[in-house]
Parts: structure tokens; sequence; C-alpha cells
């Protein structure tokens, strides 16, 4: 073995070269000039808002976010009828985190037609990753551009609509429709297909509610699934019905025996006779109605009721619906509320019929209301049976007419026995004695279950084109 020469340098100059080099390389990335950061390999990532195959007159909105380097560029295009279209062409000097891009069909777009496209966007980062090219993630997604609303047929519809009260209406839309029914206000009603002979029919059931101003009128619609609508506006006569008005004295002993009980916040039972009533009646209600809501929008798509709906056998209306209550507390209006159902009287535990065939919704504790069952008869309508001493139905269980369901009770806010009987659609309050009504029924519902309401929507359109270019 041949001996190494301390004394003499090595004889492959080229490796002292390397040596070199590499020390000077360590002494570069310790003084933090190369730093590590500049090498990182996650790519910018890219979100549309909606994520949706279609493009139409609602925008696209992109966003971009970088976690490393921060963005360098960024380059938005859309390709349709062989012709690409640059929308965003951005570089930048210093680092970018985050970017937010609107794609819309603008007059940049113009001469753009409906159709296929592509939309193509690209990211990249500073990163000296990929031979200092950095990362770059790019999105192409194949879309078709839609500007064009679904068509709307009106097949029947309302002439007269009680305040506060239900209307129905049968129309038919083109098959792009992925929404449509019934707008006023700030409520929407849903419309159901297949409920009539002819299949290509939806029905919507709505309402004209009892806190909407008389003059707003409701507008049909049909949205597409590009965000497209169309619209029509119902030309009915809002029928005025008068709800009274009432002012009821609180005494400390109901805040105390009734009120107070019904808060689950300790805290919340240490206040003031005032402020307890106030959490209850403004807190508590809110959060009750607000799951009656929720629960009357989880509906059968389908009529699962048969003929008008049944009073409580041998009852007398105590309290009326959209009662306009103020409530005082030694001498002082202290809160208000709409009371929105019917109390029904008739003697302590009384058993309790379901008012028409359908499935139970709801069953249990429901706050201001106690013991509750909602029953759900289809197509957004359900009927509410609240201050129950007992439940006797289930959730999920099939009821028919006048089945009994529980007993009249004073659980809740009850004073006295009775049961709180209202009648919803999608979860808002509506008139309860128009469903008791056969007339009503027959003269409103049914005519369009069977097609033969055709002939009255024909006849009220001079009626709905005067009243509409009056509105205009």
């Amino acid at each position: 073995m041949a001996a190494f020469d301390l004394g003499q340098p090595p004889k492959k100059s080229g490796a002292i070269k390397k040596i070199v080099l590499l020390a000077l390389l360590l002494a570069v990335v310790a003084g933090g000039y190369f730093t590590l950061p500049k090498f990182e390999w996650k790519a910018p990532q890219i979100k549309l808002t909606p994520d949706t195959d279609v493009l139409a007159l609602k925008p696209i909105e992109v966003e971009v976010t970088e976690q490393g380097t921060g963005l360098e560029s960024m380059n938005i295009t859309l390709s349709a009828g062989g012709a690409e279209h640059a929308l965003i062409n951005e570089k930048y000097d210093q680092p970018v985190m985050q970017k937010k891009f609107t794609v819309a069909l603008t007059s940049k777009l113009s001469g753009v037609k409906e159709g296929p496209a592509v939309l193509r966007i690209s990211a990249r980062d500073r990163s000296l990753w990929r031979l200092f090219r950095g990362n770059e993630t790019v999105l192409q997604k194949n879309l078709t551009i839609d500007i064009t609303p679904p068509t709307l047929e009106l097949i029947a519809d309302d002439a007269y609509v009680n305040f506060g009260g239900t209307g129905l209406v049968a129309y038919k839309s083109s098959a792009d429709t992925a929404t449509s029914g019934i707008e006023i206000g700030r409520y929407f009603f849903p419309g159901y297909k297949g409920q009539t002979k002819d299949a290509g029919v939806y029905l919507a059931l709505f309402a004209h509610p009892y806190d909407v101003p008389e003059e707003e009128k409701a507008i049909l619609t049909a949205t597409d699934k590009a965000g497209n609508k169309r619209r029509m506006a119902l030309a009915y006569t809002l029928k005025n019905v008068k709800y009274k008005k009432s002012t009821i004295p609180v005494s400390d002993e109901f805040i105390q025996n009734k009120v107070a009980p019904l808060l689950t916040d300790v805290a919340a039972r240490q206040k003031g006779p005032r402020e307890i009533f106030i959490s209850v009646n403004r807190g508590l209600r809110k959060e009750n109605d607000d799951k009656i809501r929720a629960v009357g929008q989880k509906t059968a798509d389908k009529i699962l009721w048969s003929g008008p709906f049944s009073q409580l056998t041998n009852s007398k209306v105590e309290a009326n619906f959209a009662d306009a209550r103020t409530y005082t507390y030694e001498g002082k209006d202290i809160d208000n509320a709409y009371h929105l159902g019917f109390d029904l009287s008739v003697t302590k535990r009384y058993p309790v019929e379901a008012a028409n065939s359908g499935v139970v919704s709801f069953a249990g504790d429901l706050g201001i209301y106690g013991n509750a069952v909602i029953v759900d008869h289809g197509l957004g309508l359900s009927t509410l049976y609240g201050h129950l001493s007992s439940i006797d139905v289930k959730e999920g269980e099939s009821v028919k007419q006048k089945q009994i369901i529980g007993k009249t009770g004073e659980t809740g806010l009850a004073v006295g026995d009775h049961l709180h009987f209202g009648v919803y659609l999608n979860g808002v309050a509506v008139l309860p004695i128009e469903w008791w009504d056969e007339k009503w029924i027959r003269d409103n519902v049914t005519p369009k279950l069977d097609g033969s309401g055709t002939d009255a929507a024909e006849e009220s359109k001079p009626f709905q084109k005067t009243a509409r270019k009056r509105r205009r």
C-alpha cells in the first residue's frame, strides 16, 4: 500500500476545488443569504366559489392562497368559440400571499356566446424549487356558458288571498330549472312537481305572511343551475283580515312559576322579573320559532293529507291567530309578541287529535310551547300541537286524521289547560281557519290538483295583465 505523504499537496486538485466550493456554499447558507424557505415545494392553492361547471351572469369568485414564498404571477384565461380571452395576467415584484379575482361575463367578454368553454387558472410562487422555476398550480375547468333563464308558464293561481293566509299556484317550468317557487318579503316557498295528473306541473303553497306589508306581492321564480332566474309577479287581491290587539299584564307569580323555569341558564334566572320575562318571551321564543321553521322545511315532497283539516272535537277558540300582544309589568309596557295559532279549550287533559294525516316530524319539549308535536302533511304544510300534558306519538310515526297524539295541558307558557294549534307553511305560521274550511279547500286547492283550475287561470289573465300594468 502506498504511503500518503502529509507534506505534499493532493495530486487531484479538482477535489480541493470541490471542497472549497462546498465550504463556501455552507458559509452562504449559514449567513442566511440563501435560506431554505426559498426552496419550499408547496404549490399555491386555488379555490372557486361556487365550484360550478356553468358560467352565467352570476360571477365566479377565484381565491388563490400561498403559504410559502408568496405568489410571483397569476394568469386566468377563458377559451370559448375558438378564441382565447385573457382575463388576468399579473406579475408581482413583492411576495403576495393571497389574491381574489372575479370571473364574470362583462363587456371584456363581449361576443362570447352560449356553449362550451374552458377556464384556465395558473398560479406560480417565488420558490427556487424545480430548478428555480418555482411551484405552479394549474386549474383547468370545462364550463358551459349559460345566460338564458328558465321559462315559466302559469297554469292556475288564486284571484284572492287572505292577509296572513294561504295561496296555491300551479305552473310549468323548463327542464333546466334547479329550484322554483314563490318569493315574498324575506320568505321563500318551494314548488313541488308530480302532484297533479300532468306530471310536468309544479304546485307551490305560499303565504302572504302576517308580517309582510299588504302592498307587497308574491313573485313566482325559477332558477337554473347557473343561477339565471326568471321572475313573474302574481296578481291577486289581498283580502283584509282584521287581527286583534290585546294587552296582557304579567305578574311576579307568573314570572316566577311559569317563565323562569323555562330558562336553563342559572345566571339568567338570577336577574330581575322584567329581564327574565324578556329573555323568555323574546330570546326563547325566537329559538323555538327557529326550530319550528327548521322542522317545517324538512317536508315530504308529496301530499300526505286529504280534504279539510279537523278542529279539535268539541273545542272552543279562546285566542286567535296573529293576535298582537303587548305585555305590561307594574303598569308599564315591557315587550310584545304575535300569537301564532289558535288556543282551543275543552276540558282538562282532553285527547288531542291529528288534524289530518301525515308524519310526526317533531315530538318533545319546545320551550314556550311546552310539550309539543309537529305533524308534516307534505309540500311544506305542517300542524303544531302545543302545551300538551302528554305525548302519545314518536318522530317518524305516520298518523291518520283524528288519531290521538297526546292530551291537552298547561306546559310551557300556557295559562290554564288548553291546546295551542298552529298551521305552518315551510315553517311560516299561516291562518289556520282556512284549512278547517271544506269550501275553501274545494275552491282553492282541489281544482289545481285535478287540473280543473286551468280554466280559472285563463279567465283571470285579463285581470292579471291589468294589475301588473298598474304596478309598473
